[in-house]
């Protein structure tokens, strides 16, 4: 199961991982977001009942998709057979974190004005980005501010509780992400045992946006074959 980043949906989870996975035969399970506040608790909970239901799960995501699926598996670490985990913003609370910041003000701008005042402010982002934030935004509805806020706030598993992890991990990173610093992803990777770091760009992204899925798929089978 993968899970989406903030104000993201499934619909750009799918497009990053759904082929390179397809690729290995694994089938990818990416539900929509709970709504508002209860983004992080409902997905959490949806991890839990599909283990119930299936047993071990390969668990990932994007950007705050990958730190719940990274939190899950630190809490279950016998129900995790893996981790895909695309864009890591932080680790630990988030503090000063660029994609913190960035949702925070997001979500004021949202509450003060509406998402459309909200999405002329990506003004100067690439067209495929501002794409997929005109409509997952909007998807969101009325809960979006509160789940910008809900992501921007909620601290991801620290250093030291992923090297605790013994799962096979591939980290997927864009090398020319302010948002998403390459540095994170590296320290991920570096904490974790049993973990792989795959490098792609936002360049090519936005070209191809299963770059960075095949990135992240890539770094997991390295890292599967690590002792």
């Amino acid at each position: 199961m993968l899970l989406p980043g903030t104000g993201s949906d499934e619909v750009f989870v799918r497009a990053v991982f759904a082929g390179p996975l397809r690729a290995l035969g694994v089938p990818l399970i990416a539900p929509p977001p709970p709504p508002g506040a209860e983004l992080a608790e409902g997905y959490l909970a949806t991890l839990d009942a599909l283990a119930d239901a299936h047993g071990k799960l390969l668990v990932g995501g994007i950007s705050f998709g990958a730190h719940l699926a990274a939190e899950w598996a630190v809490r279950h670490p016998g129900r995790c057979g893996g981790l895909l985990a695309a864009l890591p913003a932080w680790n630990g609370v988030p503090g000063p974190a660029p994609a913190s910041l960035a949702a925070t003000l997001s979500a004021d701008l949202v509450a003060r004005s509406g998402v459309d005042a909200a999405l002329a402010q990506t003004a100067g982002s690439p067209g495929w980005l501002r794409t997929e934030l005109d409509r997952a935004w909007r998807r969101h509805g009325d809960g979006l501010a509160a789940g910008l806020r809900a992501a921007a706030g909620r601290p991801a598993p620290s250093l030291g509780q992923l090297a605790a992890l013994p799962v096979p991990a591939g980290i997927g990173t864009c090398t020319d992400d302010p948002i998403h610093p390459a540095k994170v992803a590296s320290e991920w990777a570096g904490a974790l045992p049993r973990a792989a770091l795959g490098e792609t760009t936002l360049t090519a992204l936005g070209a191809d946006r299963e770059s960075l899925g095949r990135a992240t798929v890539l770094a997991f089978l390295r890292a599967r074959e690590m002792p």
